[in-house]
């Protein structure tokens, strides 16, 4: 059985919620997160897929060199571009719907290299 010391100490306060165990920080103000870039190699690939959706075709965007809010900054731009929805998961950008051409043309007009992955 694991002690409390060994378990990485507080995990929630009642003035603060959830807390950060390696910074021991509200999460709010965590900064472990927020100091780790992605890394790559400075292409973003764009690409349709549909398997393990229901038949939904999304639009996959990898390897955007940003940190979580730039992420989502990055994608309300390509949904509105799009004028569909979608989301930021796992620090790929999904776009609701076949949207690849658009979002490689609006990409490219942001200063990205941009590669087509797939078929």
């Amino acid at each position: 059985m694991k002690s409390k010391s060994s378990s990485g100490g507080l995990v929630y306060s009642t003035e603060h919620g959830r807390m950060c165990p390696d910074c021991r920080q509200p999460a709010d103000a965590c900064r472990c997160q927020q100091d780790s870039l992605p890394s790559g190699d400075g292409i973003v690939r764009v690409s349709r897929e549909n398997k393990g959706r229901g038949g939904k075709t999304v639009t996959l965007v990898k390897g955007v060199l940003r940190d979580s809010a730039g992420l989502t900054a990055l994608g309300k731009q390509l949904k509105n571009a799009c004028g569909s929805g979608g989301t930021v998961k796992d620090g790929n950008i999904e776009i609701q719907g076949d949207h690849v051409t658009t979002v490689i043309a609006t990409l490219q007009k942001l200063g990205f290299q941009v590669k087509r992955a797939g078929a």
